[in-house]
C-alpha cells in the first residue's frame, strides 16, 4: 500500500488498549488537514489480550487503510518499541519526512499534529518539536524541560528554593509559554521528529528500558547540531503514567507511589552515557546529600512533606549512584538497522 503523506504517528501501547483506541480515534479528524496521515499502533508485548483487542477495534472501517497494528512478542521498553515502528517506516517504500510519537493515554486537540508538521517545515534547523500537554481539566502541565545536572540533582533532593537559587539551578520543567521556544528537551508524550535528524543521531538508545530515553535522544540531536523546540499551539490532553502508575497523584499527606527500579537505573544511565561515570556518580551522591538536608529541615518543621516519593532514599542508593560498565555503552540503532533485534538492556542482563 502506498501513502502520499510524509507524516506518520507511532502509538506504543502496553496494557492500555482502550486508551490507545481513543487516542487513535482523536486522530481521525486530523486527517482532514493531513489526508495521507498514517498511524502505526505498536503493542509492546502486553501479553494480556491487548493485541487482539486492538486488532478488532482498529479493523473498523474508519481506520482501514491508514492505521496499522504492529504486535511485538516481548516488552522491550518504550524506546525499543518505538524503534521497531520507526525502522519499518523508514525502510519501507514511502518513508515519512516526519515521525510523530504519541502516548496512548493522550487525546489531541484539533490541529495538534498539523501544527507540529508546519513548525518543522518552516524551520529546517529543528530536529524535534514537542506539544503542550494539558491536564484532563485543560490546565497546562510540564512539557518542556532543562537537562539534568549535578547541581540540579542536589537541588532536586533538597527541595528548597533557596538552595536552587544559590546554585543557579533552572527549573526542570519550564513555565507554560504562549509562543514557541527553543528548549533542552521536549515531552516524549507528543513529539515530532524530522527523520533527517534521526538519520544523523540514530534512534532511541535501547539500553534504556523506560524513562529518560527521550532525554538522551534529544541530547544526541543537539550534539549533532539540531535544535529542539516546544510549540504551545499544539495541544494534547494527557492522563500520564497510565501504564506504570509512576505519576499517579497520591492522597493528601501521603507520599507519591514508589518508583520502579528501572526509573533510577535509567537516570543513572543518562548521566553516564552523556557525561561519563564520574558525573553519574556525582549526580547520584548530590541527590542523596540534598535529600539528607531536606530530612533535617523536615525534622525541624521547616520543610513540607508533600511531594515526597515512597522509599526514595533507599532506592536511590541501591539503583542510581554507582554506574555499571554497560551504562557507558551506546545502543542507539542507525536508521538502516534491520528491525527485530532484542533490546540492548535485555542482552546485557539488566
Amino acid at each position: 500500500m502506498v501513502f502520499s503523506s510524509k507524516v506518520a504517528t507511532v502509538v506504543v501501547n502496553y496494557r492500555t488498549p482502550g486508551l490507545a483506541v481513543c487516542c487513535v480515534t482523536a486522530l481521525v479528524a486530523e486527517r482532514v488537514a493531513l489526508p495521507g496521515l498514517r498511524v502505526v499502533v505498536v503493542d509492546g508485548g502486553s501479553a494480556d489480550g491487548s493485541a487482539d483487542h486492538l486488532r478488532k477495534a482498529l479493523g473498523r472501517d474508519e481506520f482501514r487503510d491508514w492505521v496499522e497494528l504492529l504486535p511485538l512478542d516481548i516488552n522491550g521498553g518504550f524506546g525499543w518499541a518505538n524503534n521497531q515502528a520507526i525502522l519499518r517506516l523508514m525502510q519501507g517504500s514511502d518513508p515519512p519526512d516526519f515521525i510523530h510519537l504519541l502516548n496512548p493515554d493522550t487525546e489531541i486537540e484539533p490541529g495538534a499534529v498539523t501544527r507540529l508538521k508546519d513548525f518543522l517545515l518552516a524551520r529546517p534547523e529543528v530536529g524535534a518539536v514537542g506539544s503542550q500537554l494539558l491536564e484532563p481539566d485543560g490546565s497546562p502541565t510540564g512539557s518542556a524541560f532543562t537537562f539534568p545536572s549535578i547541581s540540579g540533582e542536589l537541588a532536586r533532593g533538597a527541595r528548597t528554593a533557596a538552595i536552587s537559587r544559590l546554585l543557579g539551578v533552572r527549573e526542570t520543567a519550564l513555565e507554560p509559554r504562549e509562543r514557541p521556544c527553543e528548549v533542552d528537551w521536549a515531552t516524549g508524550a507528543s513529539v515530532m521528529f524530522r527523520t533527517a535528524a534521526l538519520k544523523d543521531s540514530g534512534l532511541f538508545d535501547d539500553g534504556f528500558f523506560l524513562y529518560h530515553e527521550e532525554v538522551e535522544l534529544m541530547w544526541r540531536l543537539r550534539r549533532a547540531g539540531w535544535s529542539i523546540w516546544h510549540e504551545p499551539a499544539s495541544r494534547v490532553k494527557h492522563v500520564g503514567g497510565a501504564a506504570t502508575g509512576v505519576h499517579s497523584r497520591p492522597s493528601i499527606g501521603a507520599p507519591r507511589p514508589r518508583r520502579p527500579a528501572y526509573w533510577y537505573r535509567s537516570r543513572r544511565r543518562f548521566f553516564a552515557l552523556t557525561r561519563g561515570r564520574v558525573t553519574a556518580l556525582s549526580a547520584g551522591i548530590g541527590w542523596v546529600v540534598g535529600h539528607l538536608l531536606w530530612r533535617v529541615r523536615a525534622a525541624l518543621g521547616l520543610a513540607r512533606k508533600e511531594g515526597r516519593v515512597d522509599r526514595e532514599l533507599g532506592d536511590q542508593i541501591r539503583h542510581s549512584i554507582v554506574p555499571r560498565g554497560d551504562d557507558c555503552r551506546h545502543a542507539a540503532p542507525a536508521i538502516d538497522t534491520p528491525p527485530g533485534e532484542p533490546p540492548a538492556w535485555s542482552r546485557w542482563g539488566l
